[in-house]
Formats: C-alpha cells, structure tokens, sequence
C-alpha cells in the first residue's frame, strides 16, 4: 500500500482525452498519478468533436503530411483496442463540378490509402451515384464520386475509458476538483483546488501535466509560468436532426467556400451534420451553435440532399472549442490541427503543457508527454504499452461485436436488440459485469426508460463518476435525444439517489475524504 502523504510523481490537470490518455499512460509505467478535472470527463471539447477517428483528409491541401501519417497510423490501431466505441465507416465523397477537380480528388484519397499504413480498412474505390445506395437521398445532378473508410468513435467514452483504465493501474480521478493555484516549492509542485461541494484540497507532486485544452494558457497563468505559444480558439458547431437516409454510409461535402463538412448517421433515428470554424471569444463552456452557422450548415446539406434541411428541422445543437496553436493563419479552418508538448523546468519540477491536439492522435500524445517526462520522474519507469492494450471492455477481437452482440440477446432476451447494440458500443465485455445473470428487468433494478438500467445508472455512478443527469444522458449513454422531460425530470430522481447511496458506500471514489 503506498504512503498516503507522499507526494503523486504526476499531477495531470484536464480530463479530457489529452490528460487521460496522460494518466492511464503513466499510471501504467509505474507512477503515482492524480488526474484533476474542473468538471466531468470530457465535459468540454472532448465530447464536442464530429466523433471521428481520422486522419483528416482535408489537411492534404494544408500540405500538412506528418499530421495525417500520423493520424492515420493511430486509425487501425485505436480500433484495435477499443472495437466497442470505435468502429470502421464508409464516406461517400460526390464529385461536384466547379470545385476541386476529379484528379485531385483521386490523388488525395491515393496518399490517404497509402501513407499510413492502412491494413484492415477497405480502399478507396470510385463509384457510381446513380447505382450506390448512398446516391438514392442526393440531388439527381450528383452522379459520380468516391467511397472511402475512415473510423466512428464514441469520444466521451474514448476520455472517460482512459481515465477508467488509469484508476485500474492505480491512479486518482477527481473529478468537479478545480485546479486553482498551481506553485513550486523545495522541488515539488504545490496544487490547491476546489471541489464542488466547496472542500478545499492541496496536492503536492513531482511533475505536473497541463492538459487543460483550451484553458491552457489559464492554467499556465496560474502556475505563474510563461506559455511557448500562442493560442487559437476556433469553435465547431454540429446539428442534428432527424435521420436523413436509411444507409449506414455517411458523407464528406465540399462547399463553394472551400470548405467540408459531414453527414453522418448517428444514434439510430438521427443525421449528425458539422462542423463549422469559427474563432471564439469568451469562455469555452459558453460556446453554442449561432444562428449563423446553424443556417450555414442547413444550406450546405440542402445543396445536395434531394430534401432540403432547415432550422426548423434542427432537434440538438453542440459546439466545442478547439485549442489550436496560432500559427498565422488567416482562415480558422487552415489553422494547424497539430500539437506541441513542451516542458518547462524553470521551477526546479517538471511542468508539462500539450498545446493542440486532435482525438485521433490522442495516444501518441500521451506516449510522446510520458516519455518526456520519464527523464525527470524516476518512477516512470515502464515501458511504452498503451499500443496494444486494450482499453476497458476491448478485449475481443476488431469483428467480434456481432458476436458479442449475439451472447447478449441470448443471456438477456428481455433487452431488445437496440439496447443490446447500445450496451455494446458503449461497454463490451464489461457489461457482462453488471449485467450479471438478469433474465428481466427487475434483476437490472428496473428500467428506467429507453434501456438504460438502474444497474446501469449505478454502475455509471461507481465506475464511471456519473453524477447528474447530463452526465448520464449526454456522455455516458447518448440517450439524451430520445429522453422527453418528463423521463429527465424522473431520471434526475434516480440519479440523485444513487449517487447519494454511492457517495455513502465510497466516499474516497467521490474525492469527499480531506486531502493531505
């Protein structure tokens, strides 16, 4: 058992998919880890992406190489280790006349094939509109054009997995504990914080991780230390509305303006479309979608769905902030999607701040973080495994989910086959876990409504540091689009009783014990 006073090696600050990956990477080599998050995991941009594992095939015309090698190198491999929340998917690309030419087309879906070492996904591969089942919802005028793969993830349950893996090797997650004042004293890094019960807490450690995204140059302020870059905030915003084709393919647009934007089957009954680049001002916890680019985005599918789409057809909005280096780019979206790691031992102890970033390339990050940090901490002294070790409920193979699918209608026949298929792009084998021997709802606790399980809220609320209904529907289960407000308003019971139970039966899981 470790001694409770001494200091953590690594105090990661941010609980996004950046600071997670950190911890579970460091934790794993050995570390003492603290992971602190303001609020809930992913809570910010994290959970605001177009929910996509890709290399980004846009930043080809950017001349940003290394960017998408890299990103596509981390495709398949992600896949490998998280086969519940990633999974592959076919776009459809149509050719339009007056905008990139076919050829070049051609030519970038050519290096995206092959300069990242794809092996499981399927090429690229020319089709014909007029006979492709993705053709059937376009204009009649959209003819020709491409079919590619990239990956669809789940990206709260990507951060949230992380942090879950890292509090299995041993790290401490605590989340709603804010960061406040960060200082070095006699070679050790000093972090008061805040929870959200008003608890003050201090933590002292060896190194500290600012993984903060876009409130790195905050969290730099308050460690009283000088950033190596300037930072770019560009808001993306998403609609949603009702499902606008029946196919399981999703679309990469290009528009007059240069741009590209998304059209992606999600949560069943529903058409993700984004995103948009805006710059930002203000806190990135205010940003929402405008009028502007809700109309921006409603013209653009409507220049290729045969039914046009409008604002009133919008049933949810989100935007998130990006956190891009400012490299002088005139237009946000030719803003690099690229990232920095820079270590600072100005103080004596290490300080660590990951500038940028994209989700893809998440894992390499936190590699790349650890093992600059492993020269400074002699407990990180592992090495590199996050590869190839499955996150939380990955362990099956990349073509097992049917079958896992399969075993779950089979031991479970009360759970219909969209609850069966939600639980396993969300838990994979871990389900097994709480769903136990249940041949009905009662065993579960009842069902709350829409499949989701008072043996799955309880288990949110223990594994997963769920605590308030958005928490539960908008992060860990994507139930908050099919959710009425009367059904919120009756989860919000539940959820405030479990929590309470749980808070009751663990109070060192909810952060409520003092702080040495």
């Amino acid at each position: 058992m470790p001694d409770s006073s001494a200091p953590y090696d690594v105090i990661v600050v941010g609980g996004g998919v950046n600071g997670a990956g950190v911890a579970r990477d460091a934790a794993g080599r050995g570390a003492r880890v603290l992971l602190l998050e303001a609020g809930d995991l992913a809570e910010g941009t994290s959970s605001k992406s177009t929910k996509l594992i890709h290399g980004g095939l846009r930043y080809l015309e950017h001349y940003e190489f290394g960017l998408v090698r890299e990103a596509l190198k981390e495709r398949e491999r992600l896949w490998s280790i998280a086969p519940h929340i990633i999974r592959p998917l076919r776009f459809v690309l149509p050719y339009r006349d007056g905008l990139r030419p076919r050829w070049l087309l051609r030519l970038g879906l050519f290096l995206y094939d092959h300069i990242g070492g794809r092996k499981k996904l399927p090429a690229t591969r020319s089709v014909d509109l007029r006979r492709h089942v993705a053709g059937g919802p376009l204009q009649p005028q959209y003819v020709k054009g491409f079919e590619y793969s990239d990956g669809w993830v789940d990206d709260a349950r990507l951060a949230l997995l992380n942090a879950r893996d890292a509090a299995d090797r041993g790290a401490r997650v605590r989340t709603r504990t804010r960061a406040e004042m960060l200082r070095c004293d006699d070679g050790l890094w000093i972090v008061d914080a805040v929870g959200d019960q008003g608890h003050h807490y201090r933590f002292t450690g060896r190194s500290v991780v600012n993984a903060a995204g876009p409130a790195v140059l905050d969290l730099l302020r308050r460690a009283d230390a000088e950033p190596d870059h300037r930072m770019r905030l560009v808001r993306g915003s998403h609609i949603v509305v009702r499902k606008l084709f029946e196919h399981d393919y999703a679309y990469f647009f290009q528009l007059p303006d240069g741009r590209i934007f998304f059209a992606i089957p999600y949560e069943r009954d529903f058409t993700l479309i984004g995103t948009t680049d805006q710059d930002h001002d203000g806190p990135a916890s205010e940003a929402e979608a405008s009028d502007e680019e809700i109309a921006y985005l409603c013209e653009g599918a409507s220049l290729y769905f045969r039914n046009p789409v409008t604002p009133a057809d919008v049933v949810w909005t989100y935007s998130g902030v990006r956190p891009l280096i400012e490299d002088g780019s005139g237009r946000p979206e030719a803003a690099t999607r690229g990232y920095r790691i820079d270590l600072d031992m100005d103080e004596g102890a290490p300080l660590l701040t990951i500038y940028g970033g994209k989700i893809t390339s998440y894992r390499h990050v936190a590699e790349e973080a650890v093992d600059e940090l492993a020269d400074h901490v002699p407990a990180l002294s592992g090495k590199r495994w996050t590869a190839k070790a499955p996150l939380p409920g990955g362990d099956f193979p990349v073509d097992g989910a049917a079958a896992l699918r399969a075993e779950y209608r089979l031991a479970h026949p009360f759970l219909s086959a969209a609850t069966v298929d939600r639980i396993v792009r969300a838990y994979g084998t871990d389900a097994r876990r709480w769903l136990a021997g249940a041949d009905d709802w009662d065993a579960l606790g009842g069902e709350i409504a829409h499949g989701l399980s008072v043996a799955e809220l309880r288990w949110m609320a223990m594994r997963e540091w769920a605590r308030t209904t958005d928490d539960v529907l908008w992060r860990r289960s994507k139930l908050g689009l099919h959710f009425t407000a009367a059904e919120t308003e009756l989860l919000a019971g539940d959820v405030e009783r479990i929590v309470a139970e749980a808070r009751q039966a663990d109070a060192e899981f909810f952060g409520d014990e003092r702080s040495r």
